[in-house]
């Protein structure tokens, strides 16, 4: 008898556990009438279809309604502005991409601190770019191409889609880990620079799946190499640059972002529906058509993920002097 009131107690103990660890849930946390949820960017592109597919499915979830919110301009900073201002309530929320740690490391003036004016909520998804070359291009792997970048000093040129982008930034960390120096020829949206790629007037560009796997089946360009750790279920023929170059990574992520001083139930909350919804089949399949892949982790997680992002791109920045002034 008393062994099994020994046993009985034990399991009550370890459910009591099991609930104190538990996020928290729609009875701990009231959410107001109406969420604006602000994408820093122009409908249409990842961000906002991301945003608009989220809201659907966690608006119910919240007990709320949620209206998407566009405020581009500045490289996202006019819409983060904007929610770093915002009463941390829960009422303004933010959407944005990996582009958030890129600008920010650019940007010498920013009207918010990218760290200390937000709460980074959830990731939502990830996934890696590809480098590539031209059809005609004489490179057919990423270490060719950095020996002749090492032998011809700026002669080779790499395009991207403008001062302080990702396709820049991604480059630059790549010319500094690999010791290379490769010219940049920045453009006026990407689709630019892969006209100029395919045409042989730039040799290489670093670009985002949607915007080039198109060309890759096409054989209008050639894909050298992915930017992630590990080769991608989207191009598993693509090795990544860190075979060739130790410790590279340079991968696209899209996150929930508060203002900072929301309270951690909210957070907490808000983490586990995100969490939940990312895996459904829906948004698997959107991701997959970004050549990413839902990425549920903590909080805390994230937050470190945009911190080390953010050093990581100043970093770049100082070495190889840029700047959006």
């Amino acid at each position: 008898m008393l062994r099994r009131l020994g046993t009985i107690f034990g399991y009550l103990a370890l459910a009591c556990c099991a609930h104190c660890t538990q996020p928290a849930s729609a009875q701990d946390v009231t959410w107001p009438r109406q969420i604006s949820l602000v994408v820093p960017f122009l409908p249409g592109a990842s961000n906002d279809t991301f945003a608009r597919i989220l809201a659907q499915k966690l608006a119910p979830k919240l007990g709320t309604t949620i209206v998407i919110d566009n405020k581009p301009g500045a490289g996202g900073a006019i819409g983060a502005a904007y929610v770093a201002k915002s009463t941390p309530n829960g009422s303004v929320l933010m959407l944005t991409s990996s582009t958030f740690t890129g600008n920010a490391a650019i940007q010498p003036k920013l009207p918010f601190d990218p760290i200390a004016s937000f709460v980074p909520v959830a990731q939502l998804a990830k996934g890696p770019m590809i480098l590539a070359v031209g059809p005609n291009s004489p490179f057919r792997s990423t270490a060719a191409l950095l020996a002749a970048a090492r032998a011809e000093k700026g002669k080779l040129n790499f395009g991207s889609s403008g001062i302080g982008s990702v396709n820049q930034m991604a480059t630059e960390l790549l010319n500094s880990m690999a010791k290379v120096e490769m010219t940049h020829v920045p453009y006026r949206g990407l689709a630019n620079a892969l006209t100029e790629l395919m045409g042989g007037q730039i040799q290489v560009v670093i670009a985002s799946f949607p915007s080039i796997l198109g060309l890759l089946k096409a054989g209008q360009v050639r894909g050298l190499a992915v930017t992630s750790a590990e080769r991608s279920i989207f191009a598993p023929e693509l090795p990544p640059i860190a075979e060739t170059v130790p410790g590279y990574v340079a991968e696209l992520w899209w996150g929930m972002f508060a203002p900072a001083g929301m309270p951690s139930p909210m957070v907490a909350h808000l983490n586990a529906e995100i969490g939940a919804i990312i895996t459904e089949p829906e948004m698997r399949e959107r991701f997959a058509q970004e050549g990413a892949l839902p990425s549920p982790i903590a909080a805390d997680q994230f937050a470190g993920i945009v911190r080390s992002d953010l050093a990581m791109w100043r970093k770049v920045a100082k070495e190889r002097n840029i700047s959006a002034e």
